[in-house]
């Protein structure tokens, strides 16, 4: 249960520790947890009991990540944890990605990495995604079963908000075979509004667009935080620099959580999707 990113505050005599997963670089006192709510200062060592447990699992259809060029019409084992780096209002996983509302980790049998990869093979799929809630809180996780999956011929998905810090998207890219990465707006002051950071994840996706993983984006269009058309061309533009093929989901939003905004106008999808289309050669809507 001790997390793997983490160290001691110099000169602290209270115990201090500072998290490295993500990036707040939260600093903990003795008793304290992070922002995600699932990684705890405990005596002066940083823990996070919640590795290896996910208390939803189901199989889904790969286009559901939403992935639409890799293995397209496949099935992947799906888990999701506990927790979540960023805080968005319309969030839909709410239930496990803050958790507050959650059962104790100790009700949730814990997975060992053998044991995932038996249930895989036993089902039949050869993949596995860590979704729902943020799954690179479980990297630690990944790090210790991807290289067993691999050996089985089992491949790793990540379906992220691409928040992680750099040192966490290096070491995990060699592990991670394709990941669906939310492009949640593409101004600082929205990110602001999620509790997230924006250059971070335009770092982390460019550097896995470069060298590693297959990358997908998906933007959730989410009336007065991501429907700004300037903002949307901006991001459309910033893509179409990385590559003009990498994958664009345009999602449309429903009132979730605290945020109660009526779903997103179809006619702004397509026409941000038409927009989009004059740069990036793999545009797709979805929610519709």
């Amino acid at each position: 249960m001790e997390a793997r990113w983490w160290r001691r505050e110099d000169g602290e005599t209270n115990g201090a520790v500072s998290c490295g997963l993500c990036f707040r670089g939260c600093r903990l006192a003795e008793g304290a947890a992070g922002a995600c709510g699932v990684r705890f200062n405990r005596g002066g060592v940083l823990v996070s009991p919640w590795l290896g447990r996910f208390p939803a699992r189901a199989v889904d259809p790969i286009e559901k990540k939403p992935l639409a060029h890799w293995r397209p019409g496949s099935r992947i084992y799906s888990l999701g944890g506990v927790g979540c780096t960023m805080d968005c209002p319309f969030c839909q996983n709410h239930h496990i990605a803050r958790p507050g509302v959650c059962r104790a980790p100790e009700a949730v049998p814990a997975l060992s990495p053998e044991d995932l990869v038996r249930e895989v093979r036993a089902l039949g799929l050869e993949a596995v995604a860590l979704t729902y809630n943020e799954p690179t809180l479980q990297a630690e996780y990944v790090l210790a079963a991807a290289p067993l999956l691999r050996e089985a011929g089992v491949a790793t998905v990540l379906v992220t908000n691409g928040a992680m810090s750099r040192e966490v998207a290096v070491e995990l890219a060699p592990w991670v075979d394709a990941a669906n990465v939310d492009l949640k707006a593409f101004t600082p002051e929205a990110y602001r509004r999620l509790g997230g950071d924006l250059e971070t994840v335009k770092d982390n996706i460019a550097a896995w667009v470069r060298g590693g993983p297959h990358v997908e984006l998906t933007c959730l269009v989410v009336p007065g935080i991501s429907d700004d058309a300037g903002a949307f061309a901006a991001m459309v533009e910033w893509i179409a620099a990385l590559s003009p093929g990498i994958p664009l989901h345009i999602t449309r939003y429903f009132p979730a959580r605290h945020y109660d905004a009526p779903p997103t106008d179809r006619r702004l999808l397509e026409a941000l999707a038409a927009a989009a289309r004059e740069r990036l050669t793999r545009v797709h809507l979805g929610n519709v």
